[in-house]
Protein backbone atom coordinates (compact mmCIF):
# COMPACT_ATOMS: atom_id res chain seq x y z
CA UNK A 1 0.00 0.00 0.00
CA UNK A 2 1.39 3.41 -0.97
CA UNK A 3 1.88 6.40 1.31
CA UNK A 4 -1.35 7.95 0.05
CA UNK A 5 -3.69 8.80 2.93
CA UNK A 6 -7.41 9.39 2.79
CA UNK A 7 -9.79 11.08 5.19
CA UNK A 8 -13.30 9.72 5.65
CA UNK A 9 -15.75 12.08 7.37
CA UNK A 10 -18.86 10.60 9.00
CA UNK A 11 -21.56 13.27 9.23
CA UNK A 12 -24.52 12.20 11.32
CA UNK A 13 -27.50 13.13 13.46
CA UNK A 14 -28.70 11.02 16.37
CA UNK A 15 -31.82 11.89 18.29
CA UNK A 16 -31.52 9.39 21.14
CA UNK A 17 -28.00 7.99 20.78
CA UNK A 18 -28.87 4.89 18.75
CA UNK A 19 -27.64 6.27 15.43
CA UNK A 20 -24.54 7.66 17.16
CA UNK A 21 -23.54 4.08 18.02
CA UNK A 22 -23.93 3.17 14.36
CA UNK A 23 -21.91 6.22 13.30
CA UNK A 24 -19.11 5.23 15.66
CA UNK A 25 -19.03 1.76 14.11
CA UNK A 26 -18.84 3.25 10.60
CA UNK A 27 -15.92 5.45 11.67
CA UNK A 28 -14.12 2.48 13.26
CA UNK A 29 -14.50 0.53 10.04
CA UNK A 30 -13.15 3.39 7.93
CA UNK A 31 -10.14 3.85 10.19
CA UNK A 32 -9.37 0.12 10.09
CA UNK A 33 -7.88 0.54 6.62
CA UNK A 34 -4.15 1.37 6.74
CA UNK A 35 -3.53 4.90 5.45
CA UNK A 36 -7.10 5.98 6.24
CA UNK A 37 -8.31 8.31 8.96
CA UNK A 38 -11.91 8.87 9.99
CA UNK A 39 -13.64 11.76 11.70
CA UNK A 40 -17.05 11.87 13.36
CA UNK A 41 -19.00 15.09 12.82
CA UNK A 42 -22.37 15.76 14.42
CA UNK A 43 -24.68 17.93 12.32
CA UNK A 44 -25.11 20.15 15.36
CA UNK A 45 -21.42 21.10 14.96
CA UNK A 46 -21.38 21.37 11.17
CA UNK A 47 -20.60 25.10 11.00
CA UNK A 48 -17.13 24.33 12.38
CA UNK A 49 -16.50 21.61 9.81
CA UNK A 50 -17.43 22.78 6.31
CA UNK A 51 -13.75 23.17 5.43
CA UNK A 52 -13.03 19.70 6.83
CA UNK A 53 -15.66 18.20 4.55
CA UNK A 54 -14.13 19.98 1.57
CA UNK A 55 -10.75 18.45 2.46
CA UNK A 56 -12.18 14.94 2.94
CA UNK A 57 -11.84 12.20 0.35
CA UNK A 58 -15.14 10.61 1.38
CA UNK A 59 -18.23 11.66 3.32
CA UNK A 60 -20.57 9.08 4.83
CA UNK A 61 -23.99 10.44 5.74
CA UNK A 62 -26.04 8.97 8.57
CA UNK A 63 -29.26 9.73 10.40
CA UNK A 64 -32.26 8.08 12.01
CA UNK A 65 -35.35 7.46 9.93
CA UNK A 66 -38.22 9.48 11.36
CA UNK A 67 -41.64 9.26 9.73
CA UNK A 68 -40.21 7.65 6.60
CA UNK A 69 -37.37 10.07 5.88
CA UNK A 70 -34.20 11.65 7.22
CA UNK A 71 -34.55 13.37 10.58
CA UNK A 72 -35.35 17.07 10.54
CA UNK A 73 -31.98 17.97 12.02
CA UNK A 74 -30.16 16.11 9.27
CA UNK A 75 -32.36 17.73 6.64
CA UNK A 76 -31.29 21.13 7.99
CA UNK A 77 -27.69 20.11 7.30
CA UNK A 78 -28.63 19.00 3.79
CA UNK A 79 -30.34 22.31 3.11
CA UNK A 80 -27.43 24.31 4.55
CA UNK A 81 -25.05 22.51 2.20
CA UNK A 82 -26.72 24.19 -0.77
CA UNK A 83 -24.75 27.34 0.04
CA UNK A 84 -21.79 25.81 1.86
CA UNK A 85 -20.95 23.15 -0.77
CA UNK A 86 -23.44 22.62 -3.59
CA UNK A 87 -23.24 26.04 -5.22
CA UNK A 88 -19.45 25.85 -5.56
CA UNK A 89 -19.37 22.08 -6.28
CA UNK A 90 -17.06 21.59 -3.31
CA UNK A 91 -17.86 17.89 -2.92
CA UNK A 92 -17.66 17.07 -6.61
CA UNK A 93 -16.15 13.59 -7.25
CA UNK A 94 -15.80 12.73 -3.55
CA UNK A 95 -16.90 9.30 -2.39
CA UNK A 96 -20.23 9.05 -0.54
CA UNK A 97 -22.29 6.44 1.29
CA UNK A 98 -25.08 6.33 3.84
CA UNK A 99 -26.57 4.59 6.86
CA UNK A 100 -29.73 4.87 8.89
CA UNK A 101 -31.40 3.46 11.97
CA UNK A 102 -34.99 3.00 13.09
CA UNK A 103 -36.88 1.21 15.82
CA UNK A 104 -38.88 -0.86 13.33
CA UNK A 105 -37.34 -3.71 11.34
CA UNK A 106 -38.19 -2.00 8.08
CA UNK A 107 -39.31 1.41 9.28
CA UNK A 108 -39.21 2.73 5.70
CA UNK A 109 -35.43 3.03 6.03
CA UNK A 110 -34.99 2.50 2.30
CA UNK A 111 -36.68 5.86 1.74
CA UNK A 112 -34.00 7.53 3.84
CA UNK A 113 -31.15 5.75 2.05
CA UNK A 114 -32.59 6.82 -1.31
CA UNK A 115 -32.85 10.37 0.02
CA UNK A 116 -29.18 10.31 1.04
CA UNK A 117 -28.11 8.84 -2.31
CA UNK A 118 -30.00 11.52 -4.24
CA UNK A 119 -28.42 14.17 -2.02
CA UNK A 120 -24.95 12.79 -2.82
CA UNK A 121 -25.79 12.71 -6.52
CA UNK A 122 -26.84 16.36 -6.42
CA UNK A 123 -23.41 17.13 -4.97
CA UNK A 124 -21.70 15.23 -7.82
CA UNK A 125 -20.38 12.51 -5.51
CA UNK A 126 -19.69 8.81 -6.19
CA UNK A 127 -22.12 6.65 -4.17
CA UNK A 128 -20.78 3.41 -2.68
CA UNK A 129 -23.34 0.69 -1.91
CA UNK A 130 -23.08 -1.73 0.99
CA UNK A 131 -21.68 -4.54 -1.14
CA UNK A 132 -23.07 -7.37 0.99
CA UNK A 133 -25.65 -10.03 0.15
CA UNK A 134 -28.82 -10.26 2.24
CA UNK A 135 -27.81 -11.80 5.54
CA UNK A 136 -30.88 -13.31 7.17
CA UNK A 137 -33.19 -14.61 4.46
CA UNK A 138 -33.28 -18.38 4.97
CA UNK A 139 -33.80 -20.99 7.67
CA UNK A 140 -30.04 -21.57 7.72
CA UNK A 141 -29.18 -17.93 8.47
CA UNK A 142 -29.52 -16.00 11.72
CA UNK A 143 -29.88 -12.58 13.30
CA UNK A 144 -26.11 -12.58 13.75
CA UNK A 145 -25.50 -12.33 10.00
CA UNK A 146 -24.02 -9.24 8.41
CA UNK A 147 -26.69 -7.21 6.59
CA UNK A 148 -29.36 -9.12 8.51
CA UNK A 149 -32.03 -6.70 7.24
CA UNK A 150 -31.14 -7.12 3.58
CA UNK A 151 -30.40 -3.52 2.60
CA UNK A 152 -28.15 -2.93 -0.40
CA UNK A 153 -28.02 0.84 -0.94
CA UNK A 154 -26.44 1.46 2.46
CA UNK A 155 -26.33 0.14 6.03
CA UNK A 156 -29.64 -0.20 7.84
CA UNK A 157 -29.83 -0.83 11.59
CA UNK A 158 -32.68 -1.56 13.99
CA UNK A 159 -32.73 -0.49 17.63
CA UNK A 160 -35.52 -1.20 20.12
CA UNK A 161 -37.17 2.08 21.04
CA UNK A 162 -37.52 1.17 24.72
CA UNK A 163 -33.83 0.40 25.29
CA UNK A 164 -30.92 2.78 25.66
CA UNK A 165 -28.42 3.14 22.83
CA UNK A 166 -25.83 0.84 24.38
CA UNK A 167 -28.24 -1.99 25.03
CA UNK A 168 -30.22 -1.58 21.81
CA UNK A 169 -27.29 -1.75 19.40
CA UNK A 170 -27.29 -5.17 17.72
CA UNK A 171 -23.76 -6.55 17.19
CA UNK A 172 -24.54 -7.62 13.62
CA UNK A 173 -25.74 -4.11 12.75
CA UNK A 174 -22.57 -2.59 14.20
CA UNK A 175 -20.41 -5.06 12.28
CA UNK A 176 -22.35 -4.27 9.09
CA UNK A 177 -21.76 -0.57 9.69
CA UNK A 178 -18.06 -1.20 10.20
CA UNK A 179 -18.03 -3.08 6.91
CA UNK A 180 -19.55 -0.08 5.15
CA UNK A 181 -16.96 2.27 6.65
CA UNK A 182 -14.10 0.03 5.56
CA UNK A 183 -15.56 -0.37 2.07
CA UNK A 184 -15.85 3.39 1.62
CA UNK A 185 -12.28 3.92 2.81
CA UNK A 186 -11.06 1.31 0.33
CA UNK A 187 -12.86 2.98 -2.58
CA UNK A 188 -11.61 6.41 -1.52
CA UNK A 189 -8.07 5.06 -1.33
CA UNK A 190 -8.32 3.41 -4.74
CA UNK A 191 -9.53 6.66 -6.31
CA UNK A 192 -6.86 8.77 -4.57
CA UNK A 193 -4.07 6.38 -5.56
CA UNK A 194 -5.39 6.17 -9.11
CA UNK A 195 -5.51 9.94 -9.46
CA UNK A 196 -1.85 10.12 -8.41
CA UNK A 197 -0.91 7.61 -11.09
CA UNK A 198 -2.87 9.47 -13.75
CA UNK A 199 -1.35 12.81 -12.81
CA UNK A 200 2.23 11.46 -12.69
CA UNK A 201 4.47 12.71 -15.53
Amino acid sequence: MSSTRVLVAVVYHSGYGHTARQAEAVAIGAASLPNANSLLIRVEDIDRHWDTLEDSDAIIFGCPTYMGSASGEFKLFMDASSRAAFAQRRWQDKVAAGFTNAASRSGDKLGTLVQLAVFAAQQGMHWVNLGLPAGHNASTTSEDSLNRHGFFLGAGAQSDADRDAEAAAHPADLQTSQYLGRRVAEVAYQLAAGRLVISAP
